[in-house]
């Protein structure tokens, strides 16, 4: 079957990682140490994945970054570009390592990560003017915060001149200014990030005080729960789907990606945010990061076999 491709361009500023991911009964705590099982290894960070995501959906993608000098990145690279994603402005520093992220896994799906940021974290607000030309048949600029903030302070001032959208996942969470948040078109924290950025520790205050930042589109994902989108005068419940969670991880990235694309074909806010929904239902039911993100098709029949749940106002 022919694969779809949009004819506007995504482009992703963001991490890439190796995952080095170790099966375990439950989290450990604080100061415990306990036996894992199986252990494994998967492409990952948050800026990989999220145009992988796109990439499979049907995005045409081109991604900025950073590797080290090392086996990890030769492999994530070209693992990325074999989705389908434009890999030309990811550099290779010499002088730090590719970013890894330590995860623990589980057996109900649950996780905790610690990430190594490495070459992601010498991706600078010159590397970006550097790729300024990109932005010029862009449609959707993705963003997370694995890298330096003044590397997307960068890519959005850049955006902002060429007209093209801003979705920003803010993970890890970090205070953000307003004046940074006033530029964005749609923000996807999850719920424990939306807390993080604002010190509501209430859904709904939280969202509130988002909103008087000028943010267009508040997405806020709430995993086996789905999501609440705040757009205009709207605030709505967006329902999820019921599946077995085999791994919770890269299920926002998978939403963040799905989102995207939708925003790219035209779609609304909210059939945007229905998408994410899917999307993210299916990525918990693999193993992995990148591996369990959904190609189109898939994407296309879950939606088509599993028909929406209904979309009420949230009342917080």
């Amino acid at each position: 079957m022919r694969r779809f491709i949009l004819s506007q361009e995504i482009i992703v500023l963001g991490s890439i990682n190796m995952d080095l991911v170790v099966r375990a009964p439950r989290l450990p705590r604080l100061g415990e140490t306990i036996l894992g099982g199986e252990f494994q290894t998967f492409p990952g960070g948050k800026g990989a994945n999220q145009a992988v995501a796109c990439a499979r959906l049907g995005g045409r993608v081109r991604m900025i970054g950073k590797v080290g000098e090392d086996a990890f990145g030769k492999t994530l690279v070209a693992g990325i570009a074999q989705d389908g994603v434009d890999v030309s402005a990811v550099e290779v520093d010499s002088a730090a390592a590719t970013g890894v992220a330590f995860i623990t896994v589980t057996h109900s799906g649950d996780n905790a990560i610690v990430v190594a940021p490495g070459a992601n974290g010498r991706v600078t607000a010159e590397d970006v003017l550097r790729w300024e030309g990109l932005f010029a048949n862009a449609s959707v600029l993705v963003l997370q915060l694995e890298c330096p903030l003044s590397a997307v302070e960068k890519a959005i001032e850049i955006a902002q001149a060429y007209s093209v959208r801003v979705v920003l996942n803010p993970a890890p969470a970090q205070t953000l200014p307003d004046k940074l948040l006033q530029s964005v078109d749609t923000l996807i924290p999850n719920e424990t990030e939306l807390a993080l950025l604002t010190g509501e520790s209430e859904l709904k205050a939280g969202i509130e005080r988002i909103r008087k930042t000028g943010v267009r589109n508040l997405v806020v994902t709430l995993g086996e729960k789905g999501a609440v989108l705040a757009s205009g005068e709207q605030q709505v419940r967006v329902p999820a789907y019921s599946v077995q969670a085999v791994d919770t991880t890269a299920a926002g990235d998978a939403f963040v990606g799905a989102y995207a694309v939708a925003v790219c074909e035209g779609k609304s806010a909210q059939e945007a945010a229905q998408w994410g929904v899917a999307a993210g239902a299916l990525a918990v039911t693999k193993a992995g990061a990148q591996p369990s993100l959904p190609h189109r098709e898939e994407l296309m029949q879950f939606i088509h076999r599993h028909p929406a749940g209904e979309i009420v106002p949230f009342e917080g």
